[in-house]
């Protein structure tokens, strides 16, 4: 093993005592840390030109490398390593400006050559962070490692009767293993660390992200402990491919070791199974350690060596982070920290909100639209945020100027905007015509009218003697209720900052 990892390892303990406890379950602390396979989204496997493609019929995308026949080498996929150094960039990890690739010994049917090829001592990506929001308090996981590897096959259980088939079209493709340390102290912590690192590989475009092909797949290490107690015994809960999934198996895992301990019994290191028709944890077999698995150099592959200029190289071709997009959003548009990290959770939110500011003029107001009405549009209908059902944002950008010009009010304008989607498939040349048109027909326009707006306030502090001497009295409720009456009477067409102005002027 490496100094680095060494070092890592022998201190790990001294800096699990001193990370901050999170909430207690039962009287104990629960322990997580994760280790995830993202499928890297090269066309090609890792040592092999055979297709990565999802779907093609068992075996038929699996050559000879793959099949490990004798006198095949392996040759290194270079955009493989490129989309290693994409993550380590985009993390704030150390690149390995040399790593080694080992062989991992075990044998599985699916394993053709009766070892995996992986890093062990001196991985590609070395440390960093992921930082995430858990409601709105910011937390931050440290990473480990992330390490190339190759996929295994897969084993065919239910499709033959007292066998099993063996499918190798999965064999070789390129994997990135992400290790972090165990900082998480809760389900909802770890699943909220999962989601994060899913946003990133997606955005920064070196894994499709989709779970239930196995392209992102994480196995959670757990373990609880009384508070300032040594780190209790962890089991590995493996492949949770669902972020529901990996919530149900993480409580269940939890609830599962407090009773035990509680019911005198040791927890025994182990690798465990979520079963999702159950809700329960099963144990699949004893957890191995490094050494069972016999690791060695490689001897078919020579270390990778990656030099400073092809990491600038990936670096100016990185899109713009979630973190530095969201800090941008802070500084330019004054959006809070936790409204930019929503406005970021994609490429495909952050693309909208962009044009609907941009049109709008109003990035503030933008982004209240966008996480508000937007948002739950979105989740009603069950469709992404750039599905044909979601009005486009420059129809949003469009509207949300009606507002920012007093045409309409933010109450007519979820009105306008409930009319927009019932006619999203509407033809128009004109956009703030179309938008105008539905202001017009639906009534909306705001009241700018001071005469008449001032013959209603009349009307209304005539009717409200109550309420005038009670606000005078200096209740600020009874003012509210005043302005209630008055849009009221306006049947909502009433400007409500014009509206307190002229108040407030008559009430002295």
């Amino acid at each position: 093993m490496s100094e680095t990892l060494t070092q890592q390892v022998s201190t790990f303990e001294q800096m699990q005592e001193g990370r901050p406890t999170g909430p207690l379950v039962r009287g104990y602390e629960v322990i997580i840390g994760f280790e995830t396979h993202a499928q890297l989204s090269t066309a090609s496997k890792i040592f092999s030109r055979a297709s990565t493609a999802f779907g093609a019929e068992p075996n038929t995308q699996a050559c000879a490398v793959d099949l490990a026949l004798p006198g095949t080498l392996p040759v290194m996929n270079k955009g493989a390593v490129e989309r290693a150094i994409k993550l380590g960039l985009a993390l704030g990890s150390t690149i390995a400006p040399r790593s080694v690739f080992a062989r991992k010994n075990y044998f599985y049917p699916d394993l053709p050559k009766g070892y995996q090829i992986s890093q062990f001592e001196i991985p590609v990506v070395q440390g960093g962070t992921v930082s995430f929001f858990l409601g709105e308090e910011q937390k931050s996981v440290r990473l480990v490692r992330a390490h190339l590897e190759e996929d295994a096959g897969k084993s065919l259980h239910e499709d033959f009767i007292g066998q099993s088939g063996i499918d190798l079209n999965r064999a070789g493709t390129p994997l990135l293993e992400i290790v972090t340390e165990p900082d998480m102290r809760s389900t909802a912590e770890a699943v909220a660390y999962a989601r994060e690192l899913h946003k990133i590989v997606t955005w920064i475009g070196i894994c499709d992200g989709n779970m239930q092909e196995g392209s992102f797949r994480c196995d959670a290490n757990v373990s609880v402990r009384k508070p300032g107690h040594k780190l209790g015994t962890r089991r590995e809960i493996k492949n949770l491919n669902s972020f529901k999934f990996m919530q149900q198996a993480i409580d269940y895992e939890i609830r599962w070791q407090i009773e035990e301990i509680e019911d005198g019994r040791a927890i025994q290191q182990a690798t465990v199974l979520f079963d999702p028709d159950t809700g329960e944890t099963r144990a699949m077999r004893t957890k191995e350690d490094a050494a069972d698995y016999r690791y060695f150099p490689d001897p078919d592959l020579p270390p990778l060596v990656i030099a400073q200029d092809w990491i600038d190289r990936v670096k100016a071709q990185m899109p713009e982070l979630p973190r530095a997009m969201a800090e941008r959003y802070v500084t330019t548009h004054g959006l809070s920290a936790y409204d930019a990290a929503q406005l970021t959770q994609s490429t495909a939110i952050a693309t909208y909100f962009d044009a609907a500011a941009s049109t709008s003029g109003a990035p503030k107001l933008a982004a209240n639209w966008v996480l508000g009405e937007v948002a739950a549009l979105a989740n009603r209908l069950e469709v992404g945020i750039d599905d044909v059902a979601i009005p486009v944002p420059t129809a949003l950008g469009t509207l949300i100027r009606r507002i920012s010009d007093g045409t309409i009010s933010h109450s007519g304008a979820k009105t306008a905007f409930q009319e927009m989607c019932i006619r999203i498939e509407e033809q128009f040349d004109d956009l703030a015509a179309f938008i105008d048109g539905i202001i017009e027909t639906k009534n909306l326009k705001q009241m700018n009218d001071t005469g008449a707006l001032d013959t209603i306030i009349g009307e209304v502090l005539a009717k409200n003697e109550k309420n005038i001497a009670e606000y005078r009295a200096g209740k600020d409720k009874a003012f509210n209720a005043l302005v209630g009456q008055v849009m009221k009477a306006s049947a909502g067409k009433a400007n409500p900052a014009q509206v307190n102005a002229l108040l407030k002027a008559k009430l002295g």
